[in-house]
C-alpha cells in the first residue's frame, strides 16, 4: 500500500469533523459561561457557543445537585446547605448573568429610555443594581431552604430554563449593542429553529422525572409549561423595556428565570 493511500485512509470522515467542531464549540461554551478549567493549550471555539448554553446549565445544576446530596450526607443543615449551593452557583459562573442582571437593574432604574443604555454600560454598579443581587441571591437561598427533596430537580431545572430564556431572547429580539459581547451570540443565533433542539433537552429532563417519579407526573408537566413561559415571559419583559437585548439583560433573563422558576416550584415540590 502506498504512503498515498495510507494518508487518505488516516483522513477523518465528515462525520468525525462535525464531532470534532461540536467538541470544540462545547468546550468554548464551558471556557466563556463558567469557570471550569480548561487546559490552556486545548482547542476552543467560541462562534455559536450560546447553541450549547442549556447544556452547560444542565451541567452546571447537575454538579450543584451533586454537591447538595454530598453535603447532606455529611449532615449540614438545609438552610445553611442551601446559602452555600447558591454561593457555589455565582461562583460557578463568575457572576456573570448576575453582572448583567445588577447592569440591567441600573439601566432600567432611569426614567429617560434614551439615557439607559448608556447607564448600563458604565461598569459601575449603582443602588439599584446591588439592590437586585442582594434579592436575586436571597430569593434563591430562601427557595432552596423550602425545598426539602428533588433539590438536583429544581437546580438542574432552574438553570436549564434559565439559560434556554436567554437563547430565546437572542434568537427572537434585536441585539441594541452592535459592538457588545453579546453581539458573538446574535450572529450566529438567526432563527427561533435554533432554541428547538435545546428545548428539546430540557422536556426530556421532565421526562426524566416522569421516569423516576411516575406519581409526579403533575409537577413534571408544571415543570416543563412553567419553566418555558418564564423564560419566554421574561426575555419578553426586557425586550419591551428597552426595544430590544443586550448582553446585560441577557443575563438578566437568566437571573431572573432561575429566581422566579425556583419560587414556584416551592408550591409543588
Amino acid at each position: 500500500m502506498t504512503d498515498k493511500k495510507i494518508s487518505k485512509e488516516r483522513k477523518p470522515g465528515s462525520w468525525q469533523k462535525t464531532a470534532i467542531v461540536l467538541l470544540y464549540s462545547l468546550l468554548g461554551a464551558i471556557a466563556f459561561y463558567t469557570c471550569f478549567p480548561i487546559p490552556h493549550h486545548w482547542r476552543l471555539e467560541f462562534s455559536g457557543i450560546a447553541r450549547w448554553i442549556v447544556v452547560v446549565g444542565l451541567l452546571i445544576g447537575g454538579l450543584l445537585g451533586l454537591l447538595d446530596e454530598g453535603l447532606a450526607w455529611v449532615g449540614m443543615p438545609l438552610l445553611t446547605r442551601s446559602a452555600l449551593i447558591v454561593a457555589v452557583w455565582v461562583g460557578v459562573t463568575g457572576g456573570l448573568h448576575l453582572d448583567g442582571a445588577m447592569d440591567a437593574a441600573d439601566g432600567l432604574a432611569v426614567l429617560d429610555p434614551q439615557r439607559r443604555l448608556q447607564v448600563m454600560a458604565d461598569s459601575h454598579t449603582g443602588a439599584f443594581g446591588v439592590m437586585a443581587a442582594v434579592t436575586i441571591l436571597l430569593l434563591k437561598t430562601v427557595a432552596l431552604a423550602d425545598m426539602t427533596s428533588n433539590r438536583w430537580l429544581a437546580l438542574m431545572a432552574a438553570a436549564g430554563w434559565g439559560r434556554w430564556g436567554q437563547l430565546v431572547a437572542i434568537a427572537r429580539y434585536p441585539y441594541l449593542r452592535p459592538g457588545g459581547k453579546g453581539a458573538l451570540h446574535k450572529a450566529a443565533i438567526r432563527s427561533m429553529g435554533e432554541v428547538v433542539p435545546s428545548l428539546l433537552l430540557l422536556l426530556g429532563l421532565s421526562g426524566l422525572q416522569l421516569y423516576l417519579q411516575p406519581a409526579g407526573w403533575v409537577s413534571a408537566i408544571i415543570i416543563g409549561l412553567g419553566g418555558g413561559a418564564i423564560a419566554i415571559a421574561t426575555g419578553a419583559w426586557f425586550n419591551h423595556q428597552l426595544g430590544g437585548h443586550t448582553g446585560d439583560t441577557y443575563g438578566a433573563t437568566v437571573e431572573w428565570t432561575e429566581v422566579l422558576l425556583l419560587c414556584g416550584l416551592t408550591i409543588i415540590l
